[in-house]
Formats: C-alpha cells, structure tokens, sequence
C-alpha cells in the first residue's frame, strides 16, 4: 500500500519571523503613539491649564490692588482732615505690590496675547501712577482743592479703565480655561480611540500569526503522519521480505545442501562396506562419514534456526521448547523457561514475529547484559498472549534512547502484529523486554 506523502516547499519559518515583526512593530507603534499623546497633552496641560490657573490668580492680586488704591482715593476725596499727602505711603506699596504682579503676570500671561494686549496694560498702569504722581505733587504745593478735583475727573476713571481691562482678561483666561478642557478632552478621546485601533491591529496580526502557525502544525503533522505510515509500511516490508529470504535460505540448507550430505553420507557408508575390515581405508571412510553427518547436523540447526520449520508444523509453544534449550547451547547463558497455558492457535505471522522478538531479546542479554542466567515466561490468558525476557544484568542504559537496530525492529514486529512491548527494568536490576499481544477471538 502506498500513502502519499505531501511535502511542504516553503518553511513556515518566514512567515512566523513576518508575523512577529508586524507584532512588535504594531506594538512600538502604539507605545510610541501613546507616549507622544500622553507628552503632548501634559505639556497643554502645563502650558495652558496651569498658566492660566497662575495668570488668573496675578489678574485677581492686580485687580485687589486696584480696588484698594480706588477705596484709598474716595477716603481721599471724602476726608478734608488728613492733608493728601497723608496717602502717598499706602499708594507707594500699593504701587510696589501692583509692578510685582504685572511682572509676574506678564511671565505667565497666556501666549495668545498679541504684544499690543500685553503693552496696553503695562502702559495703562504707567500712565495711571503718571497721573497719581502729578496729582500728589499739586497737593503737595498747597492746591488741595485741585488735586481732588484730578482724582474725581482723571484717576476714578483711569482707576475704573483698569479694573475693566483686568475683568475683561479674568474672563478671557477663564474662556481659555474651558477651551483647554475641551481641547483636552478631544486628545483623550483620539488618543483612545486610536489606542483601541492599534490594540485591534494588533490583536489581528497575532489572530493571523497564530492562524498561520496553527495551519503549518496541522500541516506539519500530516506531513509527519504520512512518513510515519510510509516508515511502518517500509519497515513491515523490510520485515516481510527478511523472512522471507531467511526462509528461502533455510529451505535452500535443508533441501539442497541438506540432501547433498544426507547422499553423501549413504555414499561413504556403502563405500565403508567394501574395505577391507580393519583398513586404514575403512577408518578414514568412517571418519568423513561422521564429519558429513556432523556437518548435516549443523545445516539443519541453522536452517532451523534462520526459519524454523516446526514453527509452522507444531505451533508456537512446541518451537520455544525447541528453541530455548538450543539457545543455552549457543549462547552460554542458563536460561529458566517457563509457560503459563496453551498459547492456543496463533496466526503464523504472529508466531513468527514473537518467536524474532524472543530470538533478539536472548541474543542481546548474550551480547550486551553480562549477565549469566535468563529467564522466559509465556504466559496467556484473557485474550492476550505476552512474553517476558528477564535478565540481572547491566541494563538497557541508555539504549532505548539510541534505538539500536534490534531494539527498533522488536519494536516494529510489535507495531506489526497490533501488540505493545515494553523495556522495563525489573526489581533486581537488568532489563526485562515485555511483549504484549492480542489474541484472535
């Protein structure tokens, strides 16, 4: 049976890099977009919000001074028992106290003010004092009646100018105050909705990304579960055709060459009958008829040991009592034999291939385990037949992990006839190979 193997010509690899880099870029990007945003918005923030909070508050110092030097000139127009010149004092630190504003309004102002709008204060204020001044001096040259006079047509008004020019830009910071909020408020909202996109960008290349790696498994494993079909069915025919010429050669010994000494031997006996009794001749005769059936003897435990006919004639249980004695022989090893119940009628592929896995378990105890003793139990009951070869020698190790040949083709047969088997290490040490296998019903 052929299974096709479809093999993939690109590597997911290339995608999987592509797929990451537009993850992390979309990633940088957003971090990146966000930070600008949340820098932009706490620069308005400190730029806007915060001097108009500070400009706000000079307005109102500026504005208290001026209704303080207001209260001051209508004590100074009611009250004709202080001279004017009594006031100059409480001018001279309101004067002080006003030019600290200004300076540190005008440091804070907001810089939507033209220059004219910033001038026109400081002017107005210059002029205001100009005028305090020029009033204080006619006082001060006896002219009282005059300097009031200025107070109530000139000051009062340059005083009430003022004080509208400072409400006015009260009312103006406060417009700026909302249109900043407002202006802050839109920020926020573009930068979450642009947040939630390139979240959802995001979310996407990852959903792609993991749609393409979940398609290169799927298709890796098929790919995968195809050669592990096409690995079962070479190894099955590997198998097939290694029994098959060990059967072929075992026939080829038995029959041919089997015949040829069997004649052979008849040969040299009817030739032995013609010597004379007691010859040299005879004796020689003799001895190469016992050298040929020595030599027969071999060729027929080597054909039976490359495919044992008994197999097929008497069943699996007679071969393993067939099998294990001429095992101790050749391999040196004591082996305990036991079975636990017929193994009743077993296809003779199955026969076959647990008698190979029983022939490669003794074969690597002689060859590897060290150890001196084996022991084999075949046993069968409910419906399943299995094998114990049991040593106390130095174990497997390591060798199921290197997979030598033999461990893999005991492993295959196993696969082959729908049965387990196991390299356990039993509790004196050593290795025991367990062969697991279903019983036809």
């Amino acid at each position: 049976m052929d299974v096709p193997l479809r093999t993939s010509a690109r590597s997911p690899t290339i995608g999987l890099l592509v797929g990451l880099i537009v993850t992390l870029v979309a990633v940088v990007a957003d971090g990146w977009y966000i930070t600008r945003q949340m820098e932009g918005l706490r620069a308005l923030q400190t730029d806007l919000a915060d001097r108009n909070r500070k400009d706000s508050l000079q307005l109102l110092r500026i504005q208290n001074d001026l209704n303080t030097v207001a209260l001051a000139m209508r004590d100074m127009i009611d009250s004709t028992e202080y001279p004017l010149t009594a006031w100059t004092a409480q001018c001279d630190r309101v004067r002080l106290d006003l030019a600290d504003a200004l300076n540190r309004e005008a440091a804070v102002a907001v810089a939507r003010r033209t220059p004219e709008q910033r001038q026109y204060l400081a002017t107005s204020v210059t002029q205001f004092w100009d005028a305090v001044d020029r009033m204080f001096a006619v006082a001060r040259e006896g002219d009282e009646g005059e300097a009031r006079l200025q107070i109530r047509l000139s000051l009062q008004a340059r005083q009430a100018a003022l004080s509208t020019t400072v409400a006015r830009l009260l009312v103006e910071n406060n417009e700026s105050e909302e249109q900043t909020a407002r202006l802050m408020q839109g920020i926020y909202t573009q930068v979450q909705r642009q947040a939630y996109l390139f979240v959802g960008a995001t979310l996407v290349a990852i959903l792609l990304t993991s749609a393409y790696v979940i398609r290169s498994n799927r298709r890796l494993f098929r790919d995968m579960g195809a050669l592990s079909e096409r690995r079962h069915e070479l190894a099955r025919k590997l198998i097939e055709t290694r029994e098959a010429t060990l059967r072929e050669i075992s026939r080829e010994l038995h029959d041919e060459l089997g015949q040829t000494l069997t004649a052979m031997g008849l040969m040299l006996g009817r030739a032995g009958k013609h010597a004379p009794e007691g010859s040299p001749l005879r004796a020689q005769l003799r001895e190469v008829s016992e050298i040929a059936q020595a030599t027969l003897d071999s060729v027929r435990g080597l054909s039976q040991t490359l495919h044992p006919s008994i197999l097929e004639d008497a069943g699996l249980d007679d071969t393993v009592d067939w099998y294990v004695p001429n095992a101790e022989r050749q391999l040196g090893v004591s082996i305990s034999y036991v079975r636990s119940g017929p193994t009743g009628p077993l296809d003779s592929a199955v026969a076959v291939h647990v008698y190979r896995v029983l022939q490669e378990a003794l074969h690597n105890i002689a060859k590897h385990s060290g150890a001196a003793e084996a022991w084999v139990h075949l046993r069968s009951s409910h419906g399943m037949l299995e094998l114990d070869v049991e040593d106390h020698g130095c174990g497997l190790g390591g060798a199921t992990e290197r997979r030598g040949l033999g461990i893999v083709t005991m492993c295959e047969r196993a696969e082959l006839v729908g049965g387990t088997i196991a390299f356990l290490e039993p509790q004196g040490g050593g290795t025991l190979v367990r062969l697991q296998v279903p019983k036809p019903g």
